[in-house]
């Protein structure tokens, strides 16, 4: 099986161009149980900061999970694809509710989505400390 890791803090152009696309992700959280909860999400990633963020409902299933974890976060992973192209960035989530993050997070889901969120008093931002990186661009 062939490998194809990227260091997330410094991924190869092709890489970092596929996740400058639009593309509907998924978000990977750990229920209770242990079993995954995988729902779409809009994902948007800082490789400078090793950071990708997902903005939500504070009352989602997917932050609740994270929350669940406690203050060490929750292992996580965003994936796309399309066709042969593929990526997964992986690390540790935490919810984060300061209006300044929520603000940027926001910003950023509207460069990559070329749409500005709805408001949405209840917003919070998935944040993801990125431990790896792996796929095709």
């Amino acid at each position: 099986m062939a490998a194809y890791p990227q260091d997330p803090g410094s991924p190869d152009a092709p890489y970092l161009a596929f996740w400058r696309e639009r593309h509907l992700c998924t978000l990977t959280t750990p229920r209770a149980d242990g079993s995954p909860h995988v729902v779409p999400v809009g994902v948007t990633y800082e490789p400078q900061a090793r950071l990708a963020r997902v903005i939500a409902d504070r009352a989602s299933t997917k932050v609740r999970n994270v929350l669940a974890a406690g203050p060490e976060g929750a292992r996580v992973a965003v994936c796309q694809v399309e066709g042969r192209r593929w990526a997964t960035l992986e690390g540790r989530a935490r919810v984060r509710t300061e209006p300044e993050r929520v603000a940027e997070a926001e910003r950023r889901y509207a460069e990559r989505y070329g749409r500005t969120p709805g408001p949405n008093p209840t917003r919070v931002v998935i944040e993801i400390e990125l431990t790896r990186a792996m796929g095709r661009g």
